[in-house]
């Protein structure tokens, strides 16, 4: 360990006994040697005591800076781990840090183009736009079209700030999970590998422009979203060009019911553009908060939302869609025997599970909330307990449910907040019925079957030689497996003759003895074991090759 990362780590070591966080682990659960090292840094106190615990970590990690920031927002979306009061806690860390100096912004642009700033763009803005933690934001105007753009710049040494911080998380996960044991239900080792990859992902914004352009090209001519245009040839891993964008922020609902914004209109869109992004094109906006979202200026009456970020993106396997789908309305049927066929068969949980317990253990959860009215029942929260119950039956939730639970719980809180009376699954209950009748029965036979066809009518001329080798090999096999066969049948008959001879053998032996212990004519007694001897030869010599007995 170097200097640098043991001056980082006491600087951690140091907020974190400053805001009481050692006090949140169970006295129970730390040894000795723990307790004695508290007491002896006497001079670093609580001064937090009259805090819950979310708050003090919420504090904490402000102090700490733009990775914990990023971190604790992260674990703010793993309710499958952590309790709501902890989780809205975190929630609430805002991503905002200073701006870094514009010169050395400049310098890090030109050194990713390859040439001077002026050599592209005119108007270029030394005072940024936006500042976040990982990157900043300048605005300027491109000299080939001259149209409006951002150019989007990492901070300097990020990287190595993110990879330090990372290894300082990694080693004391695995300390944490050493006083809590490999069975506690918040795994910090699994959620700090989540995170490496959720961060690791976004420092790389030239996967982020290639993300953004994919997400366009899904969209084109929807009316529902709009991705703004990447500038590919101006992209790099350190920068990102794209085209400017004006819209109102999707959580200003002042300005959106100034400008008559249609909300039921806004908030139904964001749920069948999410339904959309997952079951029809696989490729969903995993970060979806209300900094990342704009609503367009154009067409109150029928509102499109425009997508920002799109460095953090989640995908799912055919597999998950399909149970995905069939979970959601297994849940609106009641039918809680299915979901737990479903988790079951996916391989979510151990098919070890007992499946009365487990659809017992579902009904318990999801049964109160037919209590609400339909359009209080939170798609979200259905998936977010379900998975919680599932982890009681050790199920290991893989990062994509965890993307994919958090991206619902955004858009339904953003639904929700443009137009309470938003019912969800009026909404999406037709979209994920015909998604289904899509994926099974005769129009998804149909589907496969025209999609398989040229693969088929390519291989089509090689189908008779290939049935004719089939055949043949087939018969070749067939033959060789008589021969076997024959082979076996004889050794067993050779077997049991052997068996048959050696065990006669042993009983006229036992006879011969008894006589001869009995005081019986001596003819008698060497003729049995003369005849013993003699099958037992013959059973030793007629013995199958390789035989045991």
């Amino acid at each position: 360990m170097t200097l640098k990362s043991i001056r980082r780590a006491y600087q951690v070591i140091k907020i974190s006994l400053h805001h009481g966080l050692d006090e949140l682990i169970p006295a129970k659960m730390t040894p000795w040697y723990f307790r004695l090292l508290r007491c002896g840094l006497f001079w670093i106190r609580n001064q937090h005591k009259d805090k819950i615990g979310g708050e003090r970590l919420k504090l904490a990690m402000q102090e700490l800076g733009p990775v914990y920031i990023k971190f604790g927002q992260m674990l703010s979306t793993r309710r499958d781990l952590l309790s709501d009061e902890w989780a809205e806690e975190l929630a609430m860390l805002q991503d905002r840090v200073p701006p870094f100096d514009s010169a050395i912004a400049r310098e890090m642009i030109e050194t990713e183009l390859g040439k001077p700033i002026d050599t592209y763009f005119e108007d270029f803005d030394d005072i940024p736009l936006a500042s976040a933690s990982i990157s900043q934001v300048h605005t300027a105007t491109l000299k080939s079209n001259g149209k409006a753009v951002v150019l989007k710049v990492l901070r300097p040494n990020v990287e190595a700030q993110v990879q330090a911080d990372i290894l300082l998380m990694s080693q004391t996960a695995k300390f944490l999970e050493a006083l809590l044991g490999q069975g506690n239900r918040l795994r910090p080792a699994e959620v700090i590998e989540d995170y490496r990859t959720t961060i690791e992902g976004e420092l790389n914004l030239k996967l982020e422009a290639l993300n953004a352009i994919r997400l366009r090209n899904n969209f084109l001519d929807s009316g529902s979203l709009y991705v703004p245009y990447m500038y590919e040839d101006l992209c790099f891993r350190r920068l990102i060009v794209m085209e400017r964008v004006y819209g109102i922020p999707v959580s200003d609902m002042a300005a959106l019911k100034a400008q008559g914004t249609n909300l039921k209109r806004l908030a139904e869109r964001g749920v069948e553009l999410f339904f959309t992004q997952v079951f029809r094109d696989n490729f969903f906006h995993a970060d979806m908060h209300p900094g990342n979202i704009f609503v367009s200026r154009d067409h109150p009456d029928d509102p499109y939302y425009i997508g920002l970020d799109c460095g953090i993106m989640g995908t799912l396997t055919d597999e998950d869609k399909r149970y995905l789908a069939e979970n959601f309305l297994a849940f609106f049927n009641r039918d809680y025997r299915r979901i737990a066929q479903l988790y079951i068969e996916s391989g979510w949980v151990s098919p070890d599970t007992d499946i009365g317990a487990f659809e017992q253990a579902v009904k318990v959860v999801c049964e109160p909330m037919f209590n609400k009215p339909l359009d209080e029942i939170s798609f979200g929260h259905v998936l977010l307990e379900l998975f919680r119950t599932a982890r009681r039956f050790d199920m290991v939730v893989q990062p994509q449910l965890v993307l994919l639970e958090k991206t619902l719980l955004y858009i339904e809180g953003l639904g929700r907040q443009l137009y309470p009376q938003l019912d969800l699954w009026q909404t999406a209950k037709p979209f994920l019925e015909d998604w289904m009748s899509e994926q099974v029965g005769p129009k998804a036979m149909a589907k496969k079957i025209k999609q398989e066809m040229p693969y088929w009518l390519d291989k089509l001329p090689e189908l008779p030689e290939l049935v004719y080798d089939n055949l043949k090999v087939g018969k070749n096999f067939v033959k060789s497996q008589n021969k076997m066969l024959e082979r076996y049948l004889k050794q067993q008959q050779k077997a049991h003759k052997s068996n048959y001879l050696l065990l006669t053998s042993a009983i006229l032996v036992i006879c011969g003895t008894i006589l001869f212990n009995q005081d019986a004519t001596l003819w008698a007694s060497y003729t049995c074991f003369t005849m013993g001897t003699l099958l037992w030869l013959l059973g030793w010599r007629s013995r199958p090759k390789n035989h045991k007995f």
